[in-house]
């Protein structure tokens, strides 16, 4: 009878392992299987969560002030006759503009939330 209330320490047949050996690492299994369904459930629901907001996102104040000065009076800039917009590039509130014209090329920096021109910058050949 003592023998019985003992644990049995003696491997299964064809392993090294005891069975509670065994149990503990069948609850160890089930345990990381539930954590990783649970991180891939969690992931998906952030990415379904993200891409349901859309573009609602808070807007910059320049984001606000350039929408309400374009709102309630349209910007204007005064480019010379027969001169053509090459490029643009917008860098956070400033946008520059590479105007092509017949007597030379020039580039405008322009605040975008006052529609204030900040500097012209003539581009003559060397």
């Amino acid at each position: 009878m003592a023998a019985a209330s003992e644990p049995d320490n003696t491997p299964l047949p064809g392993t090294v392992f005891t069975p509670r050996q065994v149990r503990v690492l069948k609850i160890a299994v089930i345990v990381m299987g539930l954590l990783l369904v649970g991180g891939f459930a969690f992931v998906l629901a952030a990415i379904v969560y993200q891409a349901s907001r859309g573009g609602q996102g808070t807007p910059s104040a320049g984001a606000e002030a350039a929408a309400g000065a374009g709102a309630s009076a349209p910007s204007e800039l005064a480019i010379p006759k027969d001169a053509t917009v090459t490029s643009l590039a917008l860098d956070g509130d400033r946008l520059a503009l590479h105007l092509n014209s017949p007597a030379g090329g020039e580039i405008a920096v322009i605040d975008v939330a006052t529609g204030k021109v900040l500097a012209r910058i003539r581009l003559k050949p060397e």
